[in-house]
């Protein structure tokens, strides 16, 4: 059984809303059903107390493409005590260690297997460092093992070619992650390049490689996003279409205006600035990042807000002269009127 999976409305590019009881995913603007019958391996009730809830739950455990094994494996439990309540001797202890550990070795029979869990394991490990959901951790593992699975990984570093994969994720659920934050969460410092480059390579191999194209990952921008679409059974290869979908510039303004705490009135004016003047010729080839801040800081400047340019560069990860050049491409290809409504009480001077 094959079906495609989409995280927005095909028809309206709008987000979904999950009807639990009939099983289906519609969509909250047009109320387009997007898919049907998807099934849930979640427990039938929720519980705060461990006890009920290993009461309630089903025979066995959820699935997850992110486990090598899918999580069908047997876990020996660590813990001092014996189901009785009873505490465990020494040498009881000793002999449970032993057969977790070799349990944990025979889990693992090829290269190949190991390879996979130790990427996935550093997919885990550094969605749970970066706060990021489990539908980006989901994702990421089954873009890459729809990596491995069409192309070689042998021999690729594990670090790069798991933040090339978390970064494509993102990508995919909307989510504004650049892959140097990636790359710095699993604590290489800011100085060692190599390891930015390295990952940024495997990222353009595997877009390459899957056909995950849309109309400005051509280009080369940062902006790209396309629709998940992959099979329910992980063991075949996901066909991704491409989709032209896009993050909006609204999102990178946004996460630099959370950044640096500046005034919701600026926020709002940069988006509205950004709507009135998207182009092509202003925004193909260019840094997202860099044309957020240079809208932040026109919005800053009409509503007489002090901003330095050193300040907001500095955040958003680019150079002062950057944002000259992005204000003064937006000045020179659109006239902006400024309508000032005088304050009631104040004197006209």
């Amino acid at each position: 059984m094959t079906s495609e999976y989409h995280n927005r409305c095909p028809e309206c590019q709008s987000h979904l809303i999950h009807d639990h009881n009939k099983g289906e995913y519609i969509c909250q603007n047009c109320g387009c059903v997007v898919m049907e019958q998807v099934f849930d391996y979640g427990p039938e009730s929720h519980s705060l107390d461990f006890e009920e809830n290993s009461k309630n739950v089903r025979a066995s455990g959820y699935t997850s493409v992110s486990l090598h094994d899918y999580g069908l494996r047997t876990e020996i439990g660590v813990g001092s005590r014996d189901y009785s309540g009873k505490s465990i001797n020494h040498q009881v202890a000793e002999q449970m260690n032993s057969m977790r550990r070799w349990h944990s070795r025979i889990r693992v029979a090829s290269p190949k297997e190991r390879r996979l869990s130790n990427v996935l394991s550093k997919i885990n490990e550094i969605c749970s460092l970066m706060s990021l959901s489990k539908t980006v951790i989901e994702t990421a593992a089954m873009l890459y093992r729809n990596f491995e699975t069409m192309s070689e990984a042998k021999g690729k570093s594990i670090t790069c070619i798991a933040a090339a994969s978390i970064y494509l994720a993102c990508k995919r659920c909307s989510i504004v992650r650049s892959l140097e934050e990636i790359v710095r969460a699993e604590g290489i410092i800011k100085e060692d390049r190599s390891t930015l480059k390295l990952a940024s390579k495997y990222y353009r191999m595997m877009v390459i490689e899957m056909g995950v194209f849309t109309a400005q990952d051509s280009l080369g921008t940062d902006a790209a996003q396309p629709i998940a679409s992959h099979t329910l059974n992980p063991s075949l290869v996901a066909q991704s279409e491409p989709i032209p979908v896009t993050l909006a510039i609204d999102q990178y303004i946004s996460k630099l205006a959370n950044v640096a705490k500046i005034d919701t009135r600026v926020e709002r004016l940069a988006i509205d600035l950004a709507h009135k003047t998207n182009s092509n010729l202003i925004a193909d080839g260019k840094a997202p990042n860099g044309l957020a801040a240079a809208y932040i800081y026109l919005a800053a400047l009409l509503l007489g807000i002090n901003l330095l340019q050193m300040d907001i560069s500095t955040l958003a990860g680019v150079t002062e002269v950057t944002i000259r050049n992005r204000c003064k491409d937006i000045l020179s290809n659109f006239k902006l009127k400024v309508t000032v409504k005088p304050v009631p009480g104040m004197p006209l001077s």
